[in-house]
């Protein structure tokens, strides 16, 4: 048996199927049970998928043996999870009607689990059973995932594709906490063109569902890399975000290493003496009460490791910034991280801090993001390029020059032309509307902080309105601000107007509204004098 086999279905796009299947659950539950109901059955479809394909290969392999079918080393060698008969994709299409179908679909959820190591703690867990939905509904939802399949819609990335479309009307649709969860897909693949995690350790200390993960290992994939190389450890405090980013990865086949349950990566490290090569987050704009007023002082990340003074409890921005500092490797370690943009010119204990982090010169590019590209907030953020070694060296073969005591300053606020438009409910015409950044914008800023970077200092130039290279010295003169603006040269458009052509239109513009006044104090004089009359 190759797979589910089904009747002819109506020709669809894939948004509208991926549509229906959100729309099975309306007014069911919560955003977040029908999310993880949604997702986890898509799950299931995939799962189901790939272990049928890889039962036929055995099957043609080895003849219809159940010593070799039901081996689970078998599937596990080739990143398929095993599955028992009942969990198995075909088994729920068959029992869709059931009247205990919730019941089945749970126990499905668990029997992978169980016969899974690697997704322990991954998968929801009665779920189905508490949902509220009746069996009708359950079925509409099991029927439309079922029309997700590879041979209908030839996608060389079909379980990326349905994954990320998900995480986005979800978080797009959810609380500004419930967007937290995801990162716009443009932005993160920014990041990753930027850092260029080609090999080592990829960490993320508060890793979402797992965005920068997926994009890291797709820039290998786009620069024929190996993935192989590639390592990727991360932490989530929020459980149900935990067990998102665990099924992402999972079924899109990405090793990695998330610890054994969600924890608060300021209060329970679960990497504590790991370092790494590459840095990849967006922790939580200006997240507050992360420790406790007198908690963490003695910590290796944070004053033990030299600086002055502890990152305020009110805003966790810097406790973030000293914490991927203190993951790096000391020799070449580089992070691409976003923060709001009030980090770049905090006062007081966050302005002590970002003088110390600059005169140990781990800053290297500042770059401030377009309004409007990210779901828990409307305002532009920064991404920080922070790197442990800025001396000339060799990186994936490109000759990079001493950038000692230098940081690259770019404003890309004016690149906002494109935007995306998502649906969140067709019925009531709810949408939301992002900025999102072309492949070729990615490109370019790319290029600039490449050419920058470049031992042939020819390539690079400082632009107007775009980009600054700035040094210590000038950084230090403007009181460690890292506010592009103090930097960037602004073009003042008003004096490249045609003052004379302009004073001119002014002229006939006064003219004609005194003519009219005129005519108007005419035409009441006129009637004034009719009513005397």
């Amino acid at each position: 048996m190759t797979g589910v086999q089904t009747c002819a279905l109506p020709i669809f796009p894939l948004e509208t199927v991926l549509w229906n299947c959100r729309v099975a659950l309306r007014g069911i539950g919560s955003t977040e049970k029908n999310r993880d109901a949604v997702i986890g059955l898509v799950f299931l479809k995939f799962a189901g998928d790939k272990f049928e394909k890889r039962r036929a290969e055995l099957i043609e392999q080895y003849g219809e043996i159940p010593a070799f079918l039901e081996k689970v080393s078998f599937y596990n060698a080739v990143n398929v999870f095993y599955l028992k008969e009942t969990a198995r994709w075909s088994y729920i299409v068959k029992n869709a009607s059931a009247n205990d179908i919730a019941v089945i679909i749970d126990q499905a959820m668990a029997d992978i689990e169980d016969s899974n190591p690697p997704l322990k703690g991954a998968l929801p867990l009665n779920l189905f059973a508490t949902l509220g939905a009746d069996k009708s509904k359950i079925k509409d939802l099991i029927d439309n995932v079922n029309q997700i399949s590879e041979e209908r819609f030839k996608e060389e990335d079909l379980i990326g594709r349905v994954y990320e479309y998900f995480l986005q009307v979800y978080a797009a649709s959810g609380t500004k906490e419930d967007g937290e969860f995801y990162t716009p897909a443009c932005v993160v693949k920014l990041i990753a063109e930027m850092i260029e995690p080609y090999s080592g350790v990829v960490y993320d200390p508060c890793c979402g569902s797992g965005g920068m993960f997926v994009q890291s290992l797709k820039f290998v994939d786009r620069h024929n890399g190996n993935r192989q190389k590639v390592s990727i450890i991360g932490q989530e405090s929020n459980p149900d975000t935990w067990r998102l980013c665990k099924m992402n990865l999972a079924i899109r086949g990405i090793a990695h290493n998330l610890g054994d349950t969600n924890a608060s990566t300021f209060t329970n490290d679960l990497h504590k003496d790991k370092t790494v090569d590459y840095i990849m987050a967006n922790p939580p704009f200006n997240l507050k009460g992360w420790r406790a007023e007198d908690a963490l002082t003695d910590d290796p990340r944070f004053m033990r490791a030299g600086y002055s003074v502890m990152p305020p409890v009110a805003n966790a921005n810097y406790a973030w910034i000293l914490h991927m500092l203190s993951k790096l490797d000391v020799n070449h370690g580089v992070a691409g991280f976003l923060l709001a943009n009030g980090a770049l010119n905090a006062s007081d204990a966050e302005g002590t801090l970002r003088k110390e982090i600059l005169e140990r010169d781990r800053v290297e590019a500042i770059i401030v993001l377009p309004r409007d590209m990210f779901y828990t907030t409307d305002i532009s953020v920064t991404l920080w390029i922070v790197n442990m070694n800025k001396k000339a060296c060799t990186v994936n073969g490109r000759q990079l020059r001493d950038r000692t005591n230098e940081v690259l300053f770019m404003d890309l606020r004016s690149w906002d032309s494109n935007i995306e438009e998502i649906v969140i409910d067709k019925g009531k015409r709810k949408k939301k509307k992002k900025t999102v950044f072309t492949d070729e914008q990615i490109a370019e800023a790319k290029t600039i902080y490449n050419n920058w970077q470049s031992s042939d200092t020819t390539l690079y130039a400082n632009i107007p309105e775009i980009c600054q290279s700035a040094t210590l010295d000038e950084i230090r003169s403007n009181n460690y601000s890292l506010a592009p603006s103090k930097y960037i040269e602004f073009i003042n458009h008003d004096t490249q107007l045609d003052v004379v052509s302009l004073m001119e239109e002014i002229k006939k513009e006064i003219k004609t509204s005194m003519e009219y006044e005129r005519e108007t104090l005419s035409l009441l004089e006129r009637a004034a004098k009719e009513i005397e009359e």
